[in-house]
């Protein structure tokens, strides 16, 4: 029989071109079946008796009439996947909170060179400029200042401020950079989906990659996040760079600082709180109060239970929708109707004539709602003025849910163009901001901005997109301080139809896949019912998303989830020395070194074509570099746990990125797992030796290590180390010298006696 089903192409492995079923790992959690056998059989009974409707050899056995078995049964298999349901839909919930962190006493000072990044005079309250600048040269900073004309031609500004940077920066190899110019949240001329600070913002972010300029950059805003009230958002152009910086913390880790919100008065103690948070508090997302310091943090939101019986509101009068004719527009649009909307009123682009449009409307209709299509871009704020108007007055406005928006290009911010990022706001931004003006005080019933998960957690090449989301979060914020309804939605990715094959078994495999479309509507309707103003609901195996997401950096935004603390705690049964007492270790010492060497690359070889999808493990070139091999974060993450099961030893997340290739890495588990007495007593005078070596270093300022190359000479050896060509350095010369080193006796021995004088 025909059933219409055809062929899809499934995805493969990087580099590779063999193809892979990905087999989700089995989790327990909220709305999973018990652990009790005898529980389990019981609800197995009870669905297996349901599905066949034939009640008759079970009521005999439990000596029950058949007819009342036949109507008990099914309510309760209804109600145990009503529970089972609910379940899950209350372990996606989150929501964004701030964490008192508290001031450091005594705390770090901030030394060394650094770029202070200034809106040009007039942009913004000079005051603000100097009172940072004042505040970092007293901390005792070298502060370079570069100063921005806010109407610079985007067209030519990126080439004139990398030259800038050249010429001005580069030379005076800053240890971090400060960005003041998201404290500017004028609307741009030509783009006015973004604020002036975001646009030079932007043009910076390039104008840093393209001078070569790596140092932590840090942004500042002022009224961009909402610690403990909405009314502390005062402008949600400004929020749209957390998203920004979100999307830069996972796109450029090692050159990006962090985000820091100031109060509205920058006050001495404000921006000595500032200076305490460049010089590092473990954290790269804080905003700055009268009370303290806050940190962001995502924490698990409780539901709270329905006590009068309702489960779902009642949408009368009209109820806008746009973006209405795509994937989430549409399942957005036959909830409503599901749920009684008197009148749906469906905007996009192109209106009826978007492509199943008319399917939709008789499927909207069937459903007992009355539904009107128009063509209307939102960001066109006489287009949607018009559309505002012929809402019939019979069905007034009472609800709006903005899911209109287009994706971001998988791209780093660096290479994106200014009228890409001003696209990618384009309908989401304008479109949220003509809504919100146009309706001003129209009493609603709802007013839901659906925001994308990406603004809180961050999405890799996402930036632009995630900037967007976050200026919807700031919206709901600013419309609840002024008393009007506002939901803003962070959204996880949502099946049916956005989500390609290729993506949802992607998403799965980073421990993020995609939501059922009738659950995330259940969450929706939950965190209306329940007056939410923000919201983040997402599926997460924080097993296999926690190691990923901090692979590259510390990311303190998780660091209150429980699940992420266990998925992050190292095995209870690793070691860090030598596992003779495991079967691998009495195995290799049993072995000689050449035959230990050939067992460990052996291991590594398997374990590198298991997770890469090698058909045999000899095709693996053992030489060949880790980034050409295509391995992501998630691999990595994924072999050092099971080269770390195999070995007993415990690995850090970054195995894989430390060691330059598979046999780097093999002739590193051999220097931990095989170092006989013998050697080791010849090898641990010099590693005393780098542990003073370490000492005297540490002991060093900034501007000491940066003037004399300290990092660049060290990361030169650990080159060295990755090749396994690192000959043992004379324990009792490298003791007795760093006994008394002095900072030219450091740089010194870096250079000679570790032979780095050539780098």
């Amino acid at each position: 029989t025909d059933t219409g089903a055809h062929p899809t192409p499934l995805p493969t492995y990087a580099f590779q071109h063999r193809h892979y079923w990905w087999t989700p790992p089995e989790h327990a959690g909220v709305g999973h079946t018990s652990a009790d056998p005898v529980d389990a059989a019981f609800w197995q009974t009870v669905e297996d008796e349901t599905a066949r409707q034939g009640y008759g050899p079970l009521a005999d056995r439990l000596e029950v009439d058949a007819k009342a078995l036949g109507e008990v049964l099914p309510a309760l298999s209804s109600w145990r996947q009503e529970h089972r349901e609910q379940g899950t839909v209350d372990s996606w919930r989150y929501r964004v909170t701030w964490k008192p962190i508290g001031d450091q006493s005594p705390r770090l000072r901030l030394s060394g060179t650094w770029a202070v990044v200034v809106p040009a005079s007039g942009a913004t309250d000079p005051g603000h400029a100097e009172a940072v600048l004042d505040a970092l040269v007293r901390d005792g900073v070298h502060a370079v200042t570069v100063e921005i004309d806010m109407d610079l031609d985007p067209d030519v500004g990126r080439e004139a401020l990398a030259r800038r940077l050249r010429e001005h920066v580069v030379p005076e190899s800053p240890v971090g950079v400060l960005s003041l110019l998201g404290l500017d949240g004028r609307v741009h001329d030509r783009h006015p989906s973004l604020s002036l600070g975001e646009v030079a913002t932007v043009l910076l972010v390039h104008a840093l990659s393209d001078a070569g300029i790596a140092a932590p950059l840090w942004c500042a805003t002022s009224g961009a996040v909402a610690v403990d009230r909405p009314e502390e958002v005062r402008d949600p152009l400004q929020a749209s760079l957390w998203g920004l910086g979100t999307g830069l913390s996972l796109e450029s880790p090692g050159a990006w600082g962090g985000m820091v919100d100031l109060p509205p008065v920058l006050d001495e103690r404000a921006v000595d709180r500032l200076c305490s948070v460049l010089s590092g508090v473990g954290e790269d997302q804080v905003a700055i109060r009268p009370q303290g310091l806050f940190a962001r943090r995502m924490v698990r939101a409780a539901r709270q239970e329905h006590t009068n019986g309702e489960r779902r509101p009642r949408f009368r009068g009209t109820t806008l929708i746009t973006g209405a004719t795509g994937g989430l527009g549409a399942h957005v649009a036959c909830w409503l109707a599901g749920n009684g909307a008197e009148h749906l009123l469906l905007t996009s682009r192109r209106g009826p004539a978007a492509e199943g449009a008319a399917d939709l409307v008789a499927e909207l209709e069937a459903l007992g709602a009355r539904v009107t299509v128009l063509s209307c871009d939102v960001a066109d704020r006489e287009a949607l003025s018009e559309a505002l108007a012929s809402v019939p007055a019979e069905y007034p406005l009472t609800g709006v849910f903005h899911a209109a928006g287009v994706p971001q290009r998988l791209a780093p911010l660096p290479e994106l163009t200014l009228d890409e990022v001003a696209e990618v706001a384009h309908a989401k931004v304008l479109g949220a901001r003509n809504l919100d003006e146009l309706l001003g005080d129209t009493p609603l019933d709802a007013f839901v901005l659906f925001s994308s998960g990406s603004a809180v957690w961050g999405s890799t090449g996402q930036s632009a997109y995630a900037a967007a989301n976050a200026f919807l979060d700031g919206l709901a914020h600013t419309r609840r301080a002024r008393g009007r309804a506002a939901t803003s939605i962070a959204w996880g990715s949502w099946d049916g139809g956005m989500v390609d094959e290729e993506l949802r078994a992607l998403t799965e495999r980073i421990g993020a896949p995609v939501m059922r479309p009738s659950l995330a509507l259940r969450a929706l309707g939950d965190a209306l019912d329940q007056g939410e103003s923000h919201l983040v609901v997402a599926d997460f195996d924080w097993s296999r998303f926690a190691p990923t997401f901090v692979l590259t950096r510390p990311r303190p935004l998780l660091d209150a989830l429980p699940e992420v603390q266990e998925a992050l705690a190292e095995p209870a049964d690793a070691v860090d020395a030598p596992a003779e007492s495991s079967s691998l270790g009495n195995r290799l010492a049993g072995m000689s070194e050449s035959e230990q060497r050939r067992a460990l690359l052996d291991l590594v070889r398997t374990q590198l074509a298991s997770v890469l999808g090698y058909e045999d493990s000899g095709e693996l070139d053992v030489e060949r570099a880790f980034d050409s091999l295509g391995i992501d974060s998630v691999a990595a993450v994924d072999i050092r746990t099971r080269l770390g099961g195999a070995t007993g030893l415990k690995l850090p997340t970054t195995i894989v990125f430390d060691q330059a290739s598979p046999k780097a890495l093999a002739s590193y588990l051999h220097t931990q797992l095989c170092r006989t007495d013998e050697s080791a007593g010849e090898v641990m005078p010099a590693l005393a030796g780098l542990d003073r070596l370490e000492q005297a270093i540490g002991a060093l300022s900034a501007q000491e290590i940066e003037e004399n190359r300290v990092a660049a000479r060290l990361q030169a050896l650990v080159a060295q180390v990755n090749g396994a060509v690192v000959a043992a350095a004379p324990g009792a010369d490298v003791s007795g010298k760093l006994e008394t080193a002095s900072a030219d006796d450091v740089f010194d021995f870096i250079d000679k006696e570790l032979g780095l004088a050539d780098h």
